[in-house]
């Protein structure tokens, strides 16, 4: 084995979300011809209960120390993740622990790496959610403490300087949050509540279902639920093959 791609995800423990984490997985799978692809989960936690079902997925780590011991020369990571932030830089510092062995190693960017991203994210986010009267659009992402947070309000600027005021973006754990998008809904409408994650797992299914759903009813709004993840989305697996072609000509291609 000369050549590997490391897909690497934080996982997910509901089976009927997988389906969006596969989905990106074949993307970047099929656009690293000549790779073998492995997969690794970050999140001990996904691990652990997996392992529990009789499903082992390695760690980034395990599956780096697995490639070094199979002769891998030249690998490439490529994080499923949504944005910089805590959990992608553990995850490049897991990555760099093994600078030294291999010939070479490359860590992509995440999906929204840069202003570019954000403004055709937000560009491809309002062609697939065209206006409605009397609806607006709610995007619940997960949201950090981290400075990478910024991504979400700018998110929203880019919908509010291409005339989207109908589309608002809000997070379960940053800024803005629910509390924020119920301040902008200011008359009793039609809301679709979706999920601003890869996978539309345990966040999408409690969070945005029950606490976020409840909450805009409380106000007057009808409430409509989706439950596709980002990654089941054709034009966010264009970006993450982008991504990965990227990442793949840092490793040597």
């Amino acid at each position: 084995m000369k050549q590997a791609l490391v897909m690497t995800s934080f996982g997910t423990s509901v089976p009927e979300a997988r389906g969006s984490i596969a989905a990106v997985e074949r993307v970047l799978e099929e656009a690293a011809c000549g790779y073998t692809a492995v997969r690794a989960f970050t999140s001990p936690t996904i691990r652990r209960i997996l392992a529990g079902r009789g499903e082992d997925v390695p760690s980034l780590t395990g599956a780096l120390e697995q490639l070094c011991q199979a002769g891998a020369r030249r690998v490439a990571v490529q994080p499923t993740h949504l944005l910089y932030g805590y959990e992608y830089d553990k995850l490049k510092a897991e990555a760099e622990a093994f600078s030294d062995r291999f010939e070479q190693l490359a860590v992509g960017r995440p999906l929204l790496a840069g202003s570019r991203d954000i403004l055709r994210f937000a560009e491809q986010l309002a062609a697939a959610r065209p206006r409605q009267a009397g609806t607006a659009v709610v995007c619940m992402g997960h949201g950090t403490e981290h400075f990478a947070n910024a991504a979400y309000p700018a998110l929203q600027t880019a919908l509010r300087l291409s005339g989207r005021e109908d589309i608002l973006i809000g997070t379960v754990e940053g800024w803005p949050g629910l509390e924020d998008v119920l301040r902008q809904l200011r008359a009793p409408c039609a809301v679709q509540l979706l999920p601003l994650m890869l996978v539309a797992g345990d966040h999408a299914r409690n969070d945005m279902s029950v606490a976020w759903k409840g909450a805009l009813e409380r106000a007057g709004h009808r409430v409509r639920c989706g439950f596709t993840g980002l990654g089941e989305l054709a034009w966010v697996q264009d970006m993450y093959r982008e991504k990965v072609l990227e990442t793949l000509e840092q490793a040597g291609q």
